[in-house]
This record gives C-alpha cells, sequence and structure tokens, in this order.
C-alpha cells in the first residue's frame, strides 16, 4: 500500500471511530477514545506531505540504484511502519467496539501511545526537512556552523522519548526482535535502579536485573524510567551495563549454545619493539613500537589448519588465567596452515565489552571460514582516550602479522574485521599501516561502523530519538569519552554519590580529560620512537620499557607541547565543509613513510600526525561563529504553525557537546579523511542496518570512497537493529544477516584470480 492510500484509509477509520465514540456519552474514556482519533487524524495528515516531499529527493542520496538505503528513506520507513499499526489498530477497534470483550483501557492505552509516536514521528519528518534545505546536495550530515549545530541538537534532544521505550518499544523492527528488546529495557531500568542502590552498580549480579517486576506490567513507568536514565546517566553506567554479558553465568549459557571450537586462548602480547618490511621495498624496515598494553583472544575452527600450535613461543604468550584449551579429537603432531588470517575489532562504543562479548559468533565464522581468527582486547574509555585504541590495534595487528605461522595462518591473504567501533577501527588502522609503509590488508569488513564521530546530525541520527539500542545522548557521552572530553558536572544526585570506586573511575577520566591537549604530542611520542629505531637496535625487555615510554608519551609530550604539528598545510584544519569529494590531486598524494629508510628518521612522524592544534580550532570556530551568529536561522523554525511536537519531562539532558578539533581527526572519524589518505585503503565491504542512527554514517563513507574509483560494496540489511551481530542465534533475520557479514569476508579471503562477482 502506498503512502497516499495508507494515509487516506487511516483518516476514514479515525473519522469513524471519532464519530462513534462521539456518540456514547460524557464518559472519560469515551472522550479519550474520541480524542485519540481526532488527533491520529490530525497527525496523520500533517505527516504525508512530509513523507512525500523526503521520499521524491531521497534517491538522490543513495549508493546506486541496486542500494536503495540512506537516512530519509529510514526515516520514512519508520514512520509506515507507525502508520501500519495504527491502521491496523483502528480496523480493529472499529470491528469490536461494540463487543462485550472489548478491552477498552488496553486498546486506549495502545492507541494514545502510538499517537504519541506518529506526533514525534512527524517532529522528526520537519527535522529531516530542515536538513535537506541546508546541507549541500548529495551530503546527509549537517552542515551549518558549530553554534547552529549545538542548537539543532540541544533542541532536538529536548523531544519526548519515553513513547518509544513503553508499549511502541522496537515497533520499527522486525517482530523477532522484540521480545529480546522488551527483556533488555526491563534489565536496564532495573539494573538502573541497582546502580543507584549499589552506588556504582559493582554489586548488581545477573539474577537481581529483572526483579523489579512492575517494570514489566506497566509498559509507561518503564519507558519513563528508560527515558531517564539514557539522559542522565553517565558513561560509566553505560559501561557496566554492556558488560554484562561477560558476567561468568550469562558468558557460560553464551558458549553453551555457540559453536565449538578446537582452540580458544587468550593471549597477551609482549609490549617489545619489532622490525616489519616496507610493502615498497621489503628490504627496508620501520619500527613497530608496543603501546601500553595488549591481551587478545585466538580461536582457531576446529578441523582447521594448525601447524605446531604448542611450540614453546606460542605457549609463553598464553595467558594463565585465559580460557581452556578445547579439544574435540586427537591431536596432529604437524598440519599445514591456512592461507587466510582474521583480525577482528570488537565493538562495544569504545568504552565497553571485550573479545569475550563477541566471542559466540566469531566462533561461528572460524567454523564457517576455516582461518585462524584474532580478536582484540584494546584499552576503553574514559580511562584510555584516543588514540591509544588506536595505537593497541595497530600494533597487534602487526604483531599477527609478523606472527601468522604462530596463529595457523601463511598471511597470503588477510583480512581486517568489525562492528561498530570496531569497523572504525578496522578503517583507522588501515590508514595507518598505510601511512607507516607496512603491508594493508587484503580487505576490510566493516558491519555498521562508525565513520564520523562529531555531534553532526543527519536524517538517520534523528531515528536515535526511538532506538533503544543506540540512544543519541548514549552516543555522544561515548563519543566525548573516547575524545577524553570533559563530563560536565551536574547537580544530579544519582551521579553525587558515585561511592568510592566511582570516584576512582571518574578521577581517572578527568586525568585522561586534563592530559588530552597533550594528545597530539603523545601520538608524535610514538611515532618517534619508532622513528628513533628504524635502524635495528636490540629490543627492551618490558621491564626495561614501561616506565621510559610512560614518561616518553605522557609526562614530556604533555609539558612539550611543540609550537605546532609539521605537516602538510592541506591537513592542518578539517571540517565537513572541506570534504567536497575533491580531486586527489587538491591532496598529496604521496603515503607518508614508505619511500625510504630515510624517511623513518625523526622528522618523519610529525608528517603522518593528523591533530589539530587547540589554538587553530579556536580560530576556525571564532570566524565561523562570527559570520553567522546574525544570520543563521534557528531550529525552531522547523515546525510550522500550530504544530508542537511532545517534550521530555525529564529535565535537562546530559549529554556532551563535544566539539574540539580532535573529533575532525582522520584516524577518529575516517569519514574526514582527505582523498589521499581514503586511496589508500584495500576493497572495502560494509554491513550496514536500514534502521540504524549510524546508517549515514555507511552511506557517506561508501559514497566517498565510490567516488574516488576505490572498490566497495555496501548490503543494508531490513528492520534490525544496531549491533545484530550479537544477536546472531537469535532469529532467522540476525542469522541471515550475519551470514552475510561471513560471505563478505569470504570474498576478501579468496585469492583475486578466483574471486566470483559481486
Amino acid at each position: 500500500m502506498d503512502l497516499r492510500t495508507m494515509t487516506q484509509s487511516l483518516v476514514t477509520l479515525a473519522e469513524d471511530n471519532m464519530a462513534f465514540f462521539s456518540s456514547q456519552g460524557p464518559g472519560e474514556t469515551a472522550r479519550r477514545l474520541s480524542s485519540v482519533f481526532a488527533g491520529v487524524r490530525e497527525q496523520a495528515l500533517g505527516l504525508e506531505p512530509a513523507l512525500g516531499s523526503l521520499l521524491g529527493v531521497a534517491h538522490l542520496f543513495d549508493l546506486d540504484p541496486e542500494t536503495p538505503a540512506n537516512g530519509y528513506r529510514s526515516l520514512v520507513h519508520t514512520a509506515r511502519c507507525c502508520l501500519a499499526h495504527l491502521l491496523h489498530k483502528s480496523r480493529y477497534v472499529a470491528s469490536n467496539r461494540r463487543s462485550i470483550f472489548f478491552r477498552t483501557s488496553h486498546n486506549l492505552a495502545e492507541l494514545e501511545a502510538y499517537l504519541a509516536a506518529l506526533t514525534q514521528l512527524r517532529a522528526l519528518a520537519y527535522y529531516a526537512q530542515r536538513l535537506l534545505a541546508t546541507n549541500r546536495p548529495g551530503w546527509l550530515f549537517f552542515e551549518g556552523d558549530e553554534g547552529l549545530t549545538a542548537d539543532f541538537l540541544r533542541e532536538y534532544v529536548t523531544l519526548h522519548k519515553g513513547c518509544f521505550y513503553g508499549r511502541c518499544l522496537g515497533f520499527q523492527f522486525t517482530p523477532a526482535i522484540r521480545p529480546f528488546l522488551q527483556t533488555i529495557s526491563i534489565g536496564l531500568v532495573s539494573f538502573g535502579e541497582h546502580y543507584k542502590r549499589n552506588e556504582t552498580g559493582l554489586g548488581v549480579t545477573a539474577s537481581s536485573l529483572f526483579t523489579s517486576g512492575r517494570f514489566a506490567i506497566d509498559p509507561e513507568l518503564r519507558g519513563a524510567e528508560f527515558e531517564r536514565i539514557t539522559q542522565n546517566l553517565d558513561v560509566h553506567f553505560w559501561k557496566a551495563f554492556w558488560n554484562i554479558t561477560e558476567i561468568e553465568v550469562l558468558s557460560s549459557l553464551a558458549n553453551m549454545t555457540s559453536a565449538t571450537v578446537r582452540v580458544s586462548r587468550l593471549l597477551s602480547l609482549p609490549p617489545e619493539a619489532f622490525e616489519m618490511p616496507l610493502s615498497s621495498d621489503p628490504k627496508l624496515t620501520v619500527t613497530i613500537s608496543p603501546p601500553l598494553a595488549h591481551t587478545g583472544q585466538v580461536g582457531i575452527p576446529p578441523g582447521g589448519t594448525r601447524p605446531r600450535q604448542d611450540s614453546e613461543e606460542l605457549c609463553s604468550l598464553v595467558k594463565s588465567e585465559g580460557p581452556r584449551i578445547l579439544e574435540l579429537r586427537p591431536r596432529p603432531q604437524q598440519t599445514s596452515r591456512s592461507r587466510s588470517l582474521v583480525v577482528h575489532f570488537h565493538g562495544g562504543g569504545f568504552v565497553a565489552q571485550t573479545s569475550k562479548s563477541h566471542e559466540p559468533y566469531l566462533k561461528s565464522w572460524a567454523q564457517e571460514l576455516g582461518a585462524p581468527i584474532i580478536s582484540i582486547d584494546y584499552s576503553l574509555a574514559p580511562e584510555a582516550p584516543f588514540p591509544r585504541a588506536l595505537e593497541e590495534c595497530f600494533f597487534a595487528y602487526c604483531w599477527a602479522i609478523k606472527h601468522c605461522a604462530l596463529l595457523g595462518s601463511t598471511g597470503e591473504r588477510i583480512c581486517l574485521a568489525g562492528d561498530s567501533a570496531g569497523g572504525n577501527l578496522c578503517f583507522t588502522v588501515a590508514l595507518r599501516a598505510a601511512a607507516y609503509g607496512v603491508r594493508v590488508p587484503d580487505g576490510i569488513m566493516a558491519a555498521y561502523p562508525a565513520t564520523m564521530l562529531q555531534s553532526a546530525a543527519s536524517p538517520s541520527r534523528l531515528l536515535s530519538l526511538m532506538d533503544p539500542l543506540l540512544p543519541l545522548s548514549v552516543l555522544s557521552k561515548c563519543v566525548s569519552a573516547y575524545a577524553g572530553a570533559e563530563t560536565e558536572e551536574h547537580s544530579n544526585s544519582d551521579q553525587k554519590a558515585l561511592g568510592m570506586m566511582g570516584l576512582v573511575q571518574r578521577d581517572t577520566s578527568l586525568l585522561f580529560r586534563d592530559l588530552r591537549l597533550g594528545a597530539s604530542s603523545w601520538l608524535n611520542s610514538f611515532l618517534e620512537f619508532s622513528g628513533q629505531k628504524s635502524q635495528k637496535t636490540s629490543v627492551p625487555t618490558a621491564g626495561e620499557w614501561w616506565p621510559t615510554s610512560m614518561r616518553r608519551s605522557v609526562s614530556e609530550a604533555a609539558l612539550a607541547q611543540p609550537e605546532g604539528p609539521v605537516g602538510t598545510d592541506s591537513l592542518k584544519i578539517l571540517t565537513l565543509k572541506d570534504l567536497n569529494l575533491k580531486s586527489s590531486s587538491e591532496t598529496s598524494d604521496t603515503p607518508e613513510m614508505s619511500l625510504s629508510v630515510e624517511t623513518l628518521g625523526p622528522s618523519t612522524p610529525s608528517d603522518v600526525n593528523f591533530f589539530l592544534r587547540p589554538e587553530d580550532a579556536r580560530e576556525e570556530v571564532e570566524a565561523k561563529e562570527g559570520s553567522t551568529k546574525d544570520s543563521s536561522p534557528r531550529v525552531g523554525n522547523a515546525f510550522p504553525e500550530g504544530f508542537h511536537p511532545r517534550r521530555s519531562s525529564q529535565g535537562a539532558t546530559q549529554m556532551p557537546l563535544y566539539s574540539s578539533p580532535i573529533v575532525k581527526n582522520p584516524f577518529m572519524s575516517p569519514l574526514l579523511a582527505p582523498d589521499s589518505m581514503l586511496k589508500t585503503l584495500p576493497p572495502v565491504h560494509i554491513v550496514a542496518c536500514a534502521l540504524d542512527p549510524m546508517l549515514d554514517d555507511s552511506v557517506m563513507f561508501a559514497r566517498r570512497l565510490r567516488s574516488l574509483g576505490q572498490p566497495v560494496t555496501l548490503r543494508v540489511v531490513e528492520d534490525l537493529p544496531h549491533g545484530f551481530l550479537s544477536l546472531a542465534s537469535l532469529c532467522r533475520e540476525t542469522r541471515q544477516a550475519a551470514e552475510l557479514c561471513v560471505e563478505r569476508i569470504r570474498l576478501i579471503l579468496t585469492p583475486p584470480a578466483t574471486t566470483p562477482p559481486l
């Protein structure tokens, strides 16, 4: 049914029901039913033209005609789902309103909830029209000045959200997902209560999460509490909640239902520098210096390749507290190695989870691909902000290439794979490998990746108003934590009583915030350390390296801030308006650190530094504010006269709007990378979700790569939420989406001569 026909049918039914209940006398229930159908009629008539205008231009933002997906389409699809539900419910009421079995209260509550959702969706449609009128043709992200962007987001987050977390929870997703989302929402609000009661939530157990029965039987109460939590609790709460899956009981249950592999080991990589050959000339090498700490989970598929897995060198890396090796059959003395290796980076918003959380689907991948998989546990924000995770993942990637024989692979084909934040790290690790001149992976498979970490609005990010797994305020807190931003101190009583552990967590976060201005020099110090060791020297022991590196990377770098970064002028300041998909001739085409051993000298590392000086950012922002302060239209003009969306009753939203230049760093937001950097990427395969607030990140990144002639594919799955890989065993739709990811990885691991057509 097309949009206009659906709207006309709904309006006709609403008018019929409204007339019926208006004639039922002065009773309160009849009055409310009549009023709700009048509201449905009004909102449907107002929403239809807005959706029609968005549909008329949505095709302009697709990657290609075979991939009809972007935030405008997703917003229209979500509104259609809400209209379809109201149409179904209106027909039911019209057919059963005279029956003695008609549950008046239940149907009234559901109609009122979906009317509230329809009203908020109408507001989102107007916001999308505002973005459409403001942005450059073909660009999905908001391009207003930073002051206007902040105004837009502050206005947007005041909208009421509780209606999407109660009776309407997950209405836009496939029906098989909704019971899971309801369980998660009940667990979240219950965890929130225990978090307050136990100060930091450390006393919460798996059995105590779902004891608050009133949230299960009262959807409105659950929705209001869900909204309060998403708006007001800090990143430490979300870190604790997302790590619930790693509680021993829950992880054991997950492992019981997941695939079984022959070998599963927890390795600890030694913090020792090593040499890597340059891709341009293998006779020359570059030193890969260690980051601060690394662990990784290695999985070898049953019946797969397994050469000398019990060598002394490998056994020396196995952590004693790691999982035991699981053997299903007699162990051969020696078998041939796999030609492939998959290096995996897990998601979790840069603040939570480990490879253990993602182990169930990784085991399935190992079985289906017949290749070893190494999943990297990187340090998490806010205690370890950017570029810590990138440094660790790059070091682990280089170590895996150099020691692929220990992992059961010859290393002929190497794939980087990751989801969400892990997808971001896949791109940035590959960019860093190209900048260093070492081997770039043969391909990247990124599932629903984050490629733009600025607080920029886009049509798909408008969906975060209703997304139970990735609300905008939570996303912003995670990005700010990764960026090392200061979290505002609030007077909310929920955050005052943090307890001793909470104070330690917060003080640690503030410590890294104080050091964020030295982040540029921090990265430079690591690169300079590697540059100074370009000639082979004795590798320091762990005891020798730790104190020296710590002093060099933090203390000296923070106190001895240089006047400014030495690098190409074209990379000095990056903004959205700088990225006009211009030709690569406008930027440097010479990859850094890949020409000769001389380029690895002390002055070279600054060439791969893409940090911006704080003073540059201030000048840029001040200039923009000065030129647009008086002329920029306000966000409030987005709504037509007479329409007023519902506002949140939870008070001011504690959502940091972090606009530091560090989020424009290409190694943090790869969508903002210049053409010359993106051209160094290998073939990219992206699997995104149509209803994911991060969809536009994938679409725009694929469009940029396509415009540069880079090999890229984008597959968009329907009706699934962000994070579907962790739900792979939940239903048929999630299993099919997970199989699509495996198919993309298999394309990368297949040698080019035998690669089937895409």
